[in-house]
């Protein structure tokens, strides 16, 4: 009855989710409860299942809603702006130049972890040397995608949905795939100079370019009076503080950037109505994730607690084939970037990969290795191309393309640097083989 009552709570969750019925928040926390409910548990019964699960959750939303307010603040007050500048000046009129700077742009811009941010920020910024060019617009696309998509930092939206699912702290789900990272920006610089290659070919230009003359990065005079160009370094300083101790696991990651948000009001505002602007500014989308993430507590509570998850686990047990048993998360990794097409981050995470996770763990493996295989590809490398994200679409317009167009194109690219950091998970033994 258990597992049956559990599988119903996931299908219904999913399917609301996915075709828009309710949204993720409503359906995180009524469909639990219902679930729990028609499970013949009492309305006390459940409330104590939700306290629980909201006290593992509150760390990882904490550390979500400090990390986008740290990451703005130092944005608004210009830290990345020497840096694109700089940078769109080296790439002059080169086009090897211009796809390595590319990728190395977006890295630096996705620091903040929002894929929607970083495409607003760094295709504007790279469109007109494109165009001026005649560079394929859909290389833009397919470059940004990939360095933001390989990019999966403790605080972007799918590890913190990871991070809550299995109660683990982001940083304990980092920590092993930073080589595996390394592997797939390799990929991602590779391509960027083969795709330089092709066009400089392609174009007929000779090697060496020159220099982007009469173009420069552009800042509204909004954001310009925000600017605080003086306090480059410190910003710079205080970054690299905030995240190296979050790595490093000196201190609990919401420490950190509580610590670092505070730091960095107090250095770029000192007055108080501007740093209640700036938190003001930021609050929307920090908020809207930590309360996706309460929900997300109450269905974890829930399904845990009750038994439920337990119970489909030995259920799906019996479908899986010993001898397949300690691939689960090879093979997943191996599929998580085509996964991204059929589900949205928070189906996914909350919904499917807390079963395989607990299949995975029924059968003698790590459930964590559950959760690194599922970030090496589902909505991280897969965000881009997903029509089940809204940041695919935004990608796709300020590059003027085609989202099919940029879907055909695009996804081999992504699929095969999931495939290769999976593969190279595998050989250092971050997932079994």
């Amino acid at each position: 009855m258990l597992a049956l009552t559990g599988f119903g709570i996931i299908v219904v969750l999913l399917s609301c989710i996915l075709f828009r019925k309710l949204s993720a928040l409503v359906a995180l926390i009524l469909i639990p409860c219902l679930g729990a409910l028609i499970a013949g548990y009492s309305p006390h019964e459940i409330s104590l299942f939700i306290m629980d699960g909201l006290r593992s959750i509150v760390p990882a939303a904490g550390m979500f809603v400090f990390a986008i307010i740290f990451f703005g603040v130092v944005s608004d007050a210009g830290m990345l702006d020497p840096i694109i500048g700089r940078i769109i000046k080296m790439m002059g009129l080169n086009p090897v130049r211009i796809t390595i700077g590319t990728v190395v742009l977006t890295l630096l811009i996705h620091l903040d972890g929002s894929g929607a941010v970083t495409f607003m920020i760094t295709v504007p910024a790279l469109l007109p040397l494109y165009e001026r060019l005649g560079m394929q617009k859909r290389i833009l696309a397919c470059l940004v995608a990939m360095a933001a998509g390989c990019n999966v930092l403790p605080w972007v939206g799918p590890m913190i949905r990871a991070s809550a699912t299995m109660q683990t702290p982001a940083a304990v789900l980092f920590q092993p795939l930073i080589p595996v990272q390394i592997a797939g920006f390799c990929l991602v610089f590779f391509y960027a100079y083969r795709f330089g290659k092709k066009e400089q070919q392609r174009l007929g230009l000779v090697p060496g370019g020159q220099e982007a003359s009469g173009y420069s990065y552009q800042i509204s005079e909004e954001k310009l009076a925000l600017r605080r160009p003086k306090l480059f370094w410190p910003n710079i300083i205080l970054s690299l503080a905030v995240i190296i101790s979050l790595v490093a696991g000196w201190v609990d990651a919401v420490v950190s950037f509580m610590a670092g948000t505070a730091i960095a009001l107090i250095m770029n505002y000192p007055n108080v109505e501007d740093q209640k602007k700036r938190v003001d500014a930021h609050a929307k989308p920090a908020l809207m994730m930590a309360s996706i993430l309460m929900g997300a507590g109450v269905l974890v509570g829930i399904m845990k607690n009750s038994g439920m998850l337990n119970a489909m686990a030995v259920a799906a047990v019996s479908g899986v084939p010993e001898s397949m048993s300690s691939q689960i998360p090879l093979i997943l990794g191996l599929i998580s970037t085509p996964l991204s097409l059929f589900f949205d981050p928070d189906s996914f995470y909350f919904g499917v990969m807390p079963v395989i996770a607990q299949v995975y763990q029924t059968l003698g493996g790590d459930p964590l290795e559950v959760a690194r295989a599922a970030l090496l590809g589902v909505q991280t490398t897969g965000f881009p191309i997903s029509v089940m994200t809204p940041s695919t679409f935004l990608l796709v317009a300020l590059c003027k393309v085609d989202v099919g167009e940029h879907q055909k194109f695009s996804l081999p690219y992504l699929w095969s640097c999931s495939v290769v950091m999976t593969l190279t998970a595998a050989l250092l033994g971050v997932i079994s083989l």
